[in-house]
């Protein structure tokens, strides 16, 4: 199986919403790590955003899970507007793995991408399709794993990735981002 990878960027501090609080980055390492240890995956396919994408690799990584990463632009200006702007030494995690990844051929630049949220829609779709070309072509041998809180109202690049993995009828794969809150019994 090949393991097409999107989700949440941690919380920018002060954030009114809390979807990704950087207290929850140790949990989500432990989800991804148990589901990558579970389906052991060839590989994985995903960004390098700070949050799920950068935890995955980091996983991965330590799993000896070979690694693919596409950007939808030059690896500084990723860096600045989606990796080092939000709390975290994501930069420093980010700075080796392109190292790794890129020794390795597996670094994918889309210079050929639309800049800001468009570019963003456009790189899951190429991280979709380079999974299904390293399955060989077989997309039921991908499963496209969402990290997240859930969907939101407006514009959310992980729902549209959810979604377009469903079109192609791959597999969709939830882990959360937050602890569910436990229900209380009633005393």
């Amino acid at each position: 199986m090949i393991v097409a990878l999107a989700g949440g960027r941690i919380d920018a501090r002060g954030a009114q919403r809390r979807a990704f609080p950087q207290s929850c980055v140790s949990a989500v390492y432990e989800r991804l790590e148990a589901l990558f240890t579970r389906e052991a995956p060839a590989a994985l396919v995903s960004s390098a955003a700070c949050g799920a994408d950068l935890i995955a690799l980091e996983v991965a990584r330590t799993l000896s899970i070979r690694r693919r990463v596409v950007l939808p632009s030059e690896p500084a200006a990723f860096r600045a507007s989606s990796v080092v702007d939000r709390p975290g030494n994501w930069g420093e995690i980010l700075d080796r793995t392109m190292i790794e990844v890129s020794n390795a051929g597996d670094l994918v630049v889309r210079r050929d991408l639309p800049a800001g949220d468009e570019g963003h829609l456009a790189a899951n779709r190429v991280i979709l399709d380079e999974a299904i070309a390293l399955a060989s072509g077989h997309a039921p041998a991908v499963a496209a794993v969402v990290v997240w809180e859930g969907p939101r109202t407006g514009a959310d690049a992980t729902r549209s990735f959810a979604e377009e993995a469903r079109h192609r009828r791959i597999l969709v794969i939830e882990v959360p981002t937050v602890t569910p809150r436990k229900a209380r019994s009633p005393r």
